[in-house]
């Protein structure tokens, strides 16, 4: 009696360190683990981080430099001597010009630059960094509605695992309770023993799928913490049952409607054809003259610390850029061609989100008619093998009738609950075409 106390403690602990663990609580550990969607957060704040780049380029640009120069080349000399406040009435000497000593020359400059007019340079960088951090957006959304979908996968896998493997293990105890039913009626004389080896053979078919259901259930479990961002071996008590969802009526021209507008891919395309033209724009605005200013002030001294002067400088500049060898106009060509591919790839992106949304349409339809065809096919399997084991005991029906019935029970529950499965994951696979599905969607109920 202690012992067997013992046993069910023992098997009893690693059910207790298993947590409860809803489809919608998977969902919430994905998002929170899974490492794409870390992935996807830095990418926003570097694209964040461009923004702030592209608008430095309408501020002033402060400089300072330091620098250290030793010659006695004469036109060096100089000049030096003029900046350092240092020239007098012996540096006129003829000699003195020609064959000046050596001369320390300690520069110190502070430099600003201000752009002024750049034909709108910064603009359109700026609202091409813009523009990117909305596709990252949208490439955010969709590696999380992409988790949500992975995270949906896994655990209806797992589940379906699970019950499968509950089918065949009720499987096994049907072949084996026909086992003991073909002993009777041997032991009766109603039988030889080649319905009892045929038995036999069948209770080793059936717990070979067992053994390899039961495989499945392992690497189910282990694909699910890996959807779920966390270590192989997590284990985890699913509460959320394989059963048929009650889904509302849903009108496929809505649905496509909503993919073309709500889609991440979507609105990716149409942020690139945006992107392309700003870029178009940008190439023809370097044909226009840019206006900046600049102004520096320098000291110049013999000695780090003294024997020096200092001066400054202000101005105002004009680029215009007449002509270098056509290469902006290329650029030019070049950009309104990426305008038209990026017009033509949205297009295509469009065109390949319907179909996608009507496919996936006609998976779910299908699935719950399945489902509908399934579930009639298990009662019928179920009766017809009740009937089937009465009649055998009675001796009316040989044993190959009763295999094949119990092969049919096991195919039908099979069958039922891949449909099951396949509506749920079409369900979810709906909400992702149509780019609604989020932690919150009531498909994942």
């Amino acid at each position: 009696m202690f012992m067997r106390t013992s046993l069910v403690f023992l098997l009893a602990v690693p059910l207790w360190a298993q947590d409860p663990l809803s489809l919608r609580d998977a969902v919430r550990v994905a998002l929170r683990e899974n490492k794409a969607i870390a992935g996807t957060a830095a990418g926003a704040r570097a694209s964040e981080a461009r923004i702030t780049q592209a608008r430095g380029g309408m501020l002033p640009k402060i400089n300072y430099a330091e620098s250290f120069a030793r010659s006695n080349n004469p036109v060096f000399v100089f000049s030096s001597l003029l900046t350092q406040h240092q020239f007098g009435v012996e540096n006129f000497a003829i000699g003195a010009l020609n064959r000046p000593d050596f001369l320390n020359n300690f520069q110190s400059q502070v430099t600003v630059d201000q752009p002024i007019y750049d034909a709108g340079q910064t603009r359109n960088a700026v609202k091409s960094a813009e523009l990117a951090q909305k596709m990252t957006g949208e490439e955010q959304r969709l590696v999380q509605m992409n988790v949500i979908s992975g995270a949906a996968r896994a655990y209806y896998g797992a589940v379906l695992a699970a019950e499968t493997l509950k089918a065949a293990e009720q499987a096994v105890r049907s072949a084996e309770a026909d086992l003991k039913r073909a002993d009777a009626v041997r032991a009766a004389g109603m039988s030889t023993d080649v319905d009892v080896l045929s038995i036999r053979v069948h209770l080793a078919a059936v717990t070979e799928q067992r053994i390899d259901r039961a495989a499945d259930v392992d690497v189910a479990k282990a694909a699910l913490n890996d959807a779920l961002g966390l270590p192989l071996d997590t284990p985890h008590m699913l509460t959320t049952p394989l059963e048929a969802l009650v889904l509302p009526e849903l009108v496929l021209d809505g649905l496509e409607g909503a993919a073309s507008t709500g889609r991440p891919e979507a609105r990716q395309t149409h942020l690139a054809t945006s992107l392309a033209q700003t870029q178009a724009d940008g190439a023809r605005s370097a044909m226009l003259p840019q206006v900046s200013f600049r102004g520096a002030f320098e000291a110049d001294r013999q000695r780090f610390v003294d024997r020096g002067g200092a001066n400054w400088l202000a101005a105002v500049s004009l680029r215009w850029n007449l002509f270098n060898g056509g290469a902006d106009k290329a650029r030019i060509a070049e950009t309104g061609q990426l305008v038209k591919r990026a017009e033509f790839e949205e297009q295509r992106t469009d065109s390949a989100i319907r179909l996608q949304v009507r496919r996936v349409y006609a998976g779910l339809q299908a699935a719950q008619q399945r489902i509908q065809v399934a579930s009639a096919a298990i009662t019928q399997a179920e009766e017809s093998l009740r009937i089937t084991q009465n009649r055998y005991e009675a001796g009316m029906n040989n044993v190959t009738d009763l295999l094949r019935t119990e092969t049919a029970v096991l195919e039908s529950r099979t069958r039922y609950l891949a449909a099951i499965h396949d509506q749920r994951i079409a369900a979810t696979m709906l909400e992702l075409a149509a780019g609604r599905l989020n932690a919150d969607s009531e498909v994942l109920n």
